[in-house]
């Protein structure tokens, strides 16, 4: 993929999303006087409990495996660079990107996907049992909670839950929904965040660049802490095509590299490569779909897109970490052991609900209520608090 060539634009495209037209928030507030809708949605987010709590979330490798390796914190954060790079050149809101990149994982679970899972298993089992036949409509997603967290779970403000952000924060937010959590959502706000599961369409260009700059940002930065953990090793991603591209053309330029400073340079050529093509991909898109407002883009298909080539050899990177990182043997056995910590919370918090904090307690479901709280754990607390009632030390 060629280096674009053509000088940053300046200005709002037509098709991006303007502030000043925002869908507004959920709890009418005054405008601030120094920053726009978006801006302020970020400034929230950053500032919000959930987010500082990022730092000490999964990404692949448990926290306390390595200061070096990613947490949820800071890929949200490479997510928003990234994101913003592509932004400036499409004439996106790159605010808008930002506060959605920000906020995308902040209903994760600890111990990342393995936590996500169980967690769902934990909430489908308990409402197999209150109300059989419905199942569906008491799993967990985390992007459902991710809107559950600025919705209603912070509480930092005296007139509302949540952080009571703009519609198309809220929308970004919303990355995946099942169809029955989307028709609950319609039912409280109809036409809102969720209708687009029901309806078809979809989301702001925004919405839709975060969402590929969160694929792009994992494969990278796992690649680079998978050879960092000693599981991956450059001579297995030699298979890969999309990666083994980059370190041929990094030792071209460069005969004497090796090691990190190889894998640095293969994975950023890799980055920047990449980037290149969605901005291409998308000017090529958006000129023939001819949209010219943010509405416009809404009544369509998603027009953010790698190019064929680029998705089929992205496509493969993932398989292939899939295979050879997520599911390694050392990966597995600590996953397991943190299935093992979330079922068990759950299970005494069901049983024992006063061993839940009041704030929690109180709430009209006590699978939901018991769901809220594991979700905003650390990894570190979760397991502190399951050696407190349990005794069982399952990461010494």
């Amino acid at each position: 993929m060629a280096v674009p060539t053509t000088p940053l634009p300046t200005g709002l495209a037509d098709f991006a999303s303007d502030p000043a037209l925002s869908r507004g928030r959920r709890h009418p507030e005054p405008e601030a006087p120094t920053r726009t809708a978006f801006q302020r949605d970020r400034d929230r987010v950053i500032h919000s409990t959930a987010f500082r709590r990022l730092v000490y979330k999964t990404q692949v490798f448990l926290n306390h495996e390595g200061d070096l390796f990613r947490t949820r914190l800071t890929h949200s954060l490479e997510v928003a660079q990234l994101g913003r790079s592509i932004a400036r050149s499409l004439r996106l809101n790159e605010d808008l990107v930002e506060a959605i990149a920000l906020a995308h994982d902040l209903g994760h679970t600890p111990f990342g996907h393995a936590g996500q899972d169980a967690l769902n298993a934990c909430l489908k089992a308990a409402s197999a049992q209150a109300v059989p036949g419905d199942t569906d409509s008491w799993g967990f997603e985390h992007n459902l909670q991710s809107l559950r967290v600025v919705d209603e779970l912070e509480e930092r403000y005296p007139a509302f839950d949540g952080l009571n952000l703009c519609f198309e924060t809220r929308e970004g937010i919303l990355k995946h929904c099942s169809r029955a959590n989307a028709q609950r959502l319609e039912q409280q706000e109809p036409g809102g965040v969720a209708s687009r599961f029901l309806q078809g369409g979809s989301p702001s260009l925004e919405a839709q660049l975060c969402n590929l700059a969160d694929e792009i940002a994992y494969n990278a930065h796992d690649i680079d802490d998978g050879v960092r953990s000693g599981l991956l090793t450059l001579d297995q991603m030699a298979d890969v095509e999309l990666f083994e591209h980059y370190r041929r053309t990094a030792l071209k330029a460069h005969p004497q590299l090796q090691g990190r400073r190889l894998l640095f340079e293969s994975i950023r050529l890799m980055l920047s490569d990449q980037v290149y093509d969605v901005i291409d991909t998308t000017r090529a898109r958006l000129s023939t779909a001819q949209v010219h407002s943010a509405d416009a883009v809404r009544a369509g298909p998603p027009l953010v897109a790698f190019s064929d080539g680029m998705r089929e050899r992205s496509q493969v990177l993932k398989s292939f970490l899939f295979r050879n990182l997520y599911r390694h043997p050392q990966v597995m056995e600590t996953t397991d052991r943190a299935r093992r910590v979330v079922s068990d919370l759950f299970d005494r918090y069901m049983n024992a609900p006063g061993e839940l904090p009041e704030a929690h307690g109180r709430k009209q479901h006590l699978a939901r209520a018991v769901a809220d709280y594991i979700a905003g754990m650390t990894d570190r607390f979760a397991i502190r608090e399951h050696e407190r009632l349990y005794g069982a030390v399952l990461f010494p």
